[in-house]
């Protein structure tokens, strides 16, 4: 699309990065189920292979199908460029890949979904990395975690499970005193609810397996890059700044650009880590953004209408959705997510954690799942489920304390899971 710009969300949903096909004319893109391409003669193959022309190779690397996708979400987040991979795991260390070395850490918020923590506390330590946890309200602790070895900042824009909201601009400010990036998660809220480039973020990941897609039918991740960092102003990410031996001494920096990243991401990311997207998943999720922004409004009127009706019922604790007046979050909505708090909150019920699990087993509409973002509703336990390899006191910083239930509201009629959610509390509650 030319002048894409210039175009709203609605129309960059459903055209940014889709054309009709040059050779049939297809409208919708087609899945291109190939693993290879016929290069037009050896120079060209030469060309392709030297990161000199930009083409396609073999499918673990570049897919149109998979291009499309990249092309769309990084539209929609208003960056330069996307790579997709095979899960939202894979484009977190994806997003790491090219900043890390042994050694090194990231300075990560206490309140992330509970695989990112165990991947983060655990999973990297086999490459040397290393993560520093900590509570990203607390802004001055977040500057002091920094240190000479600190590689990048993480966080999500709303946090899994509780939907708390982090003030991305206040995040940013510090990550960018100390000339590292920032990195966030916007699985939770997608680029209709929040743009968190626009807050000072450098790279965005998401798990495209939830709101992106939003019918739970396919795995995926994507990062986005904004384009706007200088690798180049300090010697902390010489992948991206020094020559690449693989290349021939080609610097990323410098013959990329603001695309460095994205073409790193690539060449070596998924050259290498083999993380690769399969065509029919982008296809799928490609259809899937269509109706993004149709599906959040319904989702986050939903979700209003259940969490002020769970506030006022005395079988609840406390309801963490960002978007009640009452929520310690409340003033960062405007900002971060003008369009609204997304779906995604935690109640903690009387009883406690026998109580939560009845209430699990109670309900009949929502699913029990571990996922989010569909457009059924979906209920889970965390404590006993995506947050049970954490500790106890883990489990309470991110927000998942045993007798916490995370609902992923969906977008059928609010009167009906309401009625869901009131019988199954009378059965787990009374």
């Amino acid at each position: 699309m030319t002048d894409a710009p210039s175009y709203g969300f609605d129309t960059l949903q459903v055209h940014a990065g889709a054309r009709p096909d040059p050779a049939t004319g297809a409208r919708q893109v087609p899945i291109y189920q190939t693993t290879a391409y016929v290069f037009r003669d050896a120079e060209h193959a030469a060309a392709l292979f030297n990161l000199q022309e930009v083409g396609y190779i073999y499918s673990r690397l570049t897919n149109p199908t998979v291009a499309a996708l990249q092309e769309r979400i990084a539209t929609l987040e208003g960056g330069v460029g996307g790579v997709c991979c095979s899960s939202g795991h894979a484009a977190q260390i994806m997003a790491l890949f090219p900043l890390m070395q042994p050694g090194r850490n990231i300075v990560a918020s206490s309140r992330l979904y509970g695989g990112t923590v165990t991947q983060f506390s655990q999973t990297i330590k086999r490459f040397g990395w290393s993560a520093k946890f900590v509570d990203f309200d607390d802004h001055a602790a977040v500057a002091a975690a920094i240190d000479d070895d600190t590689r990048a900042v993480f966080c999500e824009a709303i946090a899994n499970p509780g939907g708390h909201i982090t003030d991305l601009d206040a995040i940013s400010a510090i990550s960018d005193a100390a000339g590292i990036p920032l990195i966030v998660d916007n699985t939770s809220a997608t680029p209709y609810l929040c743009r968190p480039i626009e807050h000072g973020a450098t790279l965005v990941v998401h798990s495209t397996t939830k709101y992106l897609t939003g019918n739970g039918t396919v795995t995926g991740g994507c990062v986005v890059d904004s384009g706007k960092f200088d690798w180049r102003a300090n010697d902390k990410f010489p992948s991206l700044s020094q020559p690449e031996p693989a290349y021939h001494g080609l610097t990323f920096a410098e013959t990329f650009g603001p695309l460095a990243f994205t073409f790193h991401g690539i060449a070596i990311g998924l050259r290498d880590l083999g993380m690769t997207m399969n065509p029919q998943a982008a296809h799928y999720t490609l259809m899937g953004i269509e109706t993004l922004s149709l599906r959040m409004d319904r989702h986050v009127q939903n979700a209003q209408t259940i969490a002020k009706w769970l506030q006022d019922d005395p079988r609840i604790d406390d309801v963490t959705y960002a978007g009640l007046d009452s929520s310690p979050y409340a003033h960062l909505v405007p900002k971060i997510c003008p369009k609204g708090a997304g779906a995604l909150f935690t109640i903690a019920v009387k009883g406690g954690y026998d109580a939560c699990v009845k209430l699990v087993d109670s309900l009949e509409i929502f699913s029990h799942v571990a996922n989010l973002g569909d457009t059924r509703s979906l209920v889970i336990h965390s404590a006993s489920t995506t947050h049970r390899q954490l500790t106890a006191d883990q489990q309470k910083a991110a927000g998942a304390g045993p007798n916490i239930v995370r609902l992923s509201i969906g977008i059928e009629d609010a009167r009906d899971l309401i009625a869901d959610l009131d019988q199954a509390l009378t059965k787990a509650v009374g």
